[in-house]
């Protein structure tokens, strides 16, 4: 009698989760070296693995300034980390693979539709491709605008260096910045009035959120709104929406408060603007968020919760999600058997993931922020703040990361791989194999609202 061998493949999603966390592990190791820190010894083994957890998952959250702690070869890890964990793991794979000249497999193609949220598996090499060219082009291009202030002040070498590195995390969504060499956990405070830094750092931010699907759809349409797919209309709808709103609040409402008083007109209108642009999931300011009212903050940690689009850098529930539920709410009050968006309906499988998703980052955020306030003590809101920060993706904080005892810094990148990962994959790379219960039970009526 042959021997059954019996080959256990992997589930797409617990390749994506996987893969991530071998990055995470790789990256603490290097940053663990002598060589990656300025000062002898090297960094301990938990601040090397929160940086490298932040850098992967694209967070931004920091327990030692980056620009005065880690040394040239230290920021370049972390910046290849950012840039692995913003584009992908398995996108980064699958690029190698297609360089190498290999033959992509079906199952590979399969792992990087579940990983980018694409609709199907044809053309996936295709956009594999495109996703890598579109990225690397508009880094160079953001490190070229940048340089126009970074070159004059820090001259050539070192200003290259921030450019690119700015750029880069810019993109990617990722908030880690160098400009602790003026002042720790600085951030961009010091161009708050630089109208280049500002529009440069929020359209990279904002084109990094939007996703790579919505960029392929518009590359092929062109300014042929009506041929879009209805996510590309709801992303670009949503998207305005989160900016503009939140921005003329921060512009005419929390900016008027007395702590404020300070700023000059075109701080207030570039302050506004980033305020309203940074939580979708960057981590950069341009002010000190510590003086944030609470009503701003509440804003703030909504904006951090929602995160940016499918498919993209950045992390977040998604606007998709967000866009999903509300107009699952309109159509119970028009009293409507379906949810419709641009004269298109949407599968009802669609709204409980949504809501699925929605739950889970309500639970893991006020959970994450529960613990961390009963650990070190501190008010509630602010804990709130610092969890959203990590489960978003975002690595905006009110200046309590560093502080935190190891048990809340675990709760942080637990958070953070969560949110980079995403909900239903971690959900699904769990039950992976388990056969879907298709029985049906009796139906009975249960009152809610």
């Amino acid at each position: 009698m042959d021997e059954v061998r019996v080959r256990k493949h992997l589930s797409s999603f617990q390749i994506i989760i996987l893969g991530f966390l071998a990055v995470i592990l790789a990256g603490a190791l290097l940053l663990m070296l002598p060589v990656s820190t300025r000062h002898p010894g090297g960094a301990s083994f938990m601040d090397a693995l929160f940086t490298a957890t932040s850098a992967t998952c694209v967070t931004g959250l920091v327990v030692q300034d980056t620009a005065t702690y880690w040394s040239s070869f230290g920021q370049a890890v972390i910046l290849v980390l950012i840039q692995i964990g913003g584009m992908g793991v398995v996108t980064v794979a699958v690029a190698v693979t297609i360089v190498s000249g290999k033959k992509i497999g079906l199952m590979q193609r399969s792992t990087m539709q579940e990983s980018i949220a694409a609709p199907q598996v044809g053309g996936i090499v295709r956009l594999t491709r495109f996703i890598v060219l579109t990225a690397f082009g508009i880094e160079l291009l953001g490190a070229v605008c940048l340089g126009f202030v970074f070159l004059p002040e820090f001259g050539v070498g070192r200003g290259l260096w921030y450019s690119l590195w700015h750029s880069v995390s810019a993109f990617c969504n990722a908030g880690f910045d160098l400009m602790g060499v003026r002042e720790h956990y600085s951030s961009l405070v010091a161009y708050a009035d630089n109208a280049v830094v500002n529009v440069v750092i929020m359209l990279l931010i904002i084109v990094g959120g939007i996703g790579f699907l919505t960029w392929s759809d518009i590359r092929t349409n062109k300014w042929h709104v009506r041929r879009y797919r209805m996510q590309t209309k709801v992303v670009l709808t949503v998207t305005a929406a989160l900016i503009v709103l939140p921005a003329l609040y921060y512009y005419f409402i929390e900016f008027s408060y007395p702590q404020w008083e300070g700023l000059t007109g075109r701080e207030r209108f570039w302050g506004a603007l980033f305020s309203a642009v940074t939580p979708r999931t960057a981590g950069f300011n341009t002010l000190d968020f510590a003086n944030m009212s609470e009503p701003g903050v509440a804003i703030m940690t909504i904006l951090m919760l929602v995160g940016g689009s499918p498919g993209s850098t950045a992390g977040g529930m998604k606007t998709t999600t967000m866009a999903v539920l509300f107009l699952s709410m309109l159509s119970v009050f028009g009293r409507r058997e379906h949810v419709e968006v641009f004269d298109r309906r949407v599968a009802g499988e669609t709204v409980k993931y949504a809501s699925a998703v929605l739950v889970m980052y309500l639970i893991f955020c006020l959970g994450g922020g529960i613990l961390i306030s009963s650990i070190e003590h501190l008010p509630m809101t602010a804990c709130i703040f610092e969890a959203g920060s990590a489960i978003g993706t975002v690595g905006l904080t009110l200046g309590l990361t560093p502080q935190l005892s190891t048990a809340s810094h675990i709760i942080l990148m637990v958070l953070m791989y969560f949110g980079r990962v995403g909900g239903l994959t971690v959900v699904f790379a769990a039950i992976s194999g388990t056969r879907p219960n298709v029985s049906k039970a009796p139906r009975e009526k249960i009152t809610v609202g």
